[in-house]
């Protein structure tokens, strides 16, 4: 197996197309005479250069799009939102079509090089890059096929706004959307993909009825519940182990025009957890979510979230909507928007942090799954000693959704009927690596002993994790993936990043 170490030189060069194979060669000249030594190939016993390794892309035939190798695409591609983990690959490829990723997954398997597929590279410990590999930046592969009246056919670079700002001048709307809707369909669609109308729908995941998926082989397969379902099962979910989805069918359903915001504010955990069960039970919110917020007297105090969407004349009925609810009278808030507006509520928030430079600092982000069983016990003695330091300021998400919803066996949820998300959103403030590892840190520890509850973490987390660590996440369906990895993948050279094979 040829493994290539650490790639840094100043010679840069894409081939645009690839279409004129004599200035690719004269490219190639050039470097020769100026070749660095990159690493060591293990199977021909011989050391590989900047120029051998760059040669090996000649034997490529012309593309629709544009294979990088420059340096400006390489670094780019060896970082991610968490900006922790750097692995810098040895080629970057935009498509422009289908067909170039079927050739680019023909060449590394030839050369046993690894390769990951890359949306808008919000993962946050490595998860899509690939140490000397080759990186396949997705959001080339943006367009939107068909809009019908129950489903959406898009490529897997469609991003989520993007899909909405299509679907809604026909009234209708993904049933689920993450609080960011600036993702790629085909990553979140390799996690699961949660948000606030999880609790009637289930994941993003489970709002899919078709899938197209280029297997670790090159071979393009079309998947659903009813046609190659091993597959499907494999690839929604399965963090990228199995295939590369290049294209889905999306669920739509009826959207509304606007929407009636609730906040209600808590000072005690167990009310609060308390009514958010109620509204998640009677189902008489379209969107519920929560927070652990600073209480301006020190501590924290709890903020339930709370959504109704409607078409006017028709507006909510706020007695029906709070009754029974145990909030802390006079502070509740409440917001009339439009239905965009409240889904895109984060634009400028992530615009605002992207202006002072926030955005750009490390992410050690913290994901769960707690057992509804044990959420009191387990987020009360967290929050008891939390600090705004141990966050960065970042958001703290505390909301729960019914397993029932949950269809796809690799999406992995405590064995209990209501489970709750705990995210600590950190950012590393001041952006140094004495509080990066100390925030991992934590985030191991308290990944532990919510394991030790029956709880699991969602796999966008910033948690060391060994192989047996995987095993454990995965099982009872550990052995159906290492299956579908042997016959999907064989070489296993798809998405080393997330450290499972």
């Amino acid at each position: 197996m040829t493994r290539l170490g650490s790639y840094a030189h100043d010679n840069q060069f894409c081939w645009e197309t690839m279409k004129n194979n004599t200035s690719r060669r004269a490219v190639l000249q050039s470097l020769i005479g100026s070749a660095i030594v990159i690493g060591f190939d293990i199977c021909n016993r011989s050391w590989v250069t900047s120029a051998s390794a760059a040669s090996r892309f000649e034997s490529l035939p012309p593309l629709d799009g544009v294979l990088y190798t420059d340096n400006t695409k390489l670094a780019a591609a060896s970082d991610d939102f968490g900006h922790i983990v750097h692995r810098q690959p040895i080629a970057v490829l935009e498509p422009g079509s289908i067909s170039d990723i079927i050739r680019i997954i023909e060449f590394v398997r030839t050369y046993k090089i690894k390769i990951a597929a890359r949306g808008q590279g919000h993962s946050t410990y490595g998860q899509s890059q690939v140490e000397a590999g080759v990186v396949i930046n997705m959001s080339t592969l943006n367009k939107i096929h068909s809009i019908g009246a129950d489903q959406a056919i898009v490529d897997a670079g469609v991003v989520w706004s993007q899909l909405l700002q299509q679907t809604l001048p026909h009234s209708l709307t993904p049933p689920v959307l993450t609080d960011y809707i600036e993702l790629s369909i085909g990553g979140t669609l390799s996690v699961g993909g949660i948000g606030g109308a999880t609790h009637r729908y289930g994941v993003q995941i489970d709002n899919v009825l078709e899938v197209q998926v280029l297997t670790g082989e090159g071979k393009l397969e079309t998947c659903s519940k009813f046609q190659n379902r091993d597959l499907f099962e494999a690839v929604l979910g399965g963090l990228g182990q199995c295939g590369i989805i290049v294209q889905a069918t999306i669920k739509l359903i009826a959207a509304a025009t606007n929407t009636r915001v609730f906040l209600l504010f808590y000072d005690d955990l167990a009310t609060f957890t308390r009514d958010q069960r109620l509204l998640i039970s009677d189902q008489r919110f379209n969107y519920v979510e929560g927070q652990v917020v600073a209480n301006d007297n020190g501590g924290w105090r709890y903020m339930l979230e709370a959504a109704s969407f409607y078409n006017p004349p028709a507006t909510p009925n706020n007695n029906v909507l709070l009754a029974n609810l145990n909030y802390i009278r006079g502070t509740e808030q409440i917001e009339d928007k439009s239905y965009l507006d409240f889904l895109n509520r984060l634009a400028d928030t992530v615009a605002f942090l992207k202006s002072i430079g926030v955005w750009s600092y490390p992410h050690p982000w913290l994901n769960l799954f707690v057992p509804g069983s044990a959420v009191e016990s387990f987020v009360g003695e967290v929050v008891s000693t939390l600090t705004l330091a141990d966050t960065g300021q970042g958001p703290i998400l505390l909301y729960p959704v019914k397993t029932n919803r949950f269809h796809l066996p690799l999406f992995r949820v405590p064995t209990e009927e209501i489970v709750f998300l705990f995210a600590i959103l950190r950012t590393a403030a001041p952006p140094e690596d004495a509080v990066v590892t100390r925030m991992m840190s934590d985030n191991r520890k308290l990944f532990e002993q919510n394991r030790d509850l029956g709880g699991y973490r969602y796999s966008v987390s910033t948690i060391p994790f060994s192989q047996d660590d995987w095993q454990q996440h995965f099982r009872p369906v550990w052995g159906k993936l290492v299956s579908a990895k042997r016959r999907y993948d064989p070489d296993n050279l798809l998405t080393p990043g997330q450290g499972i094979f």
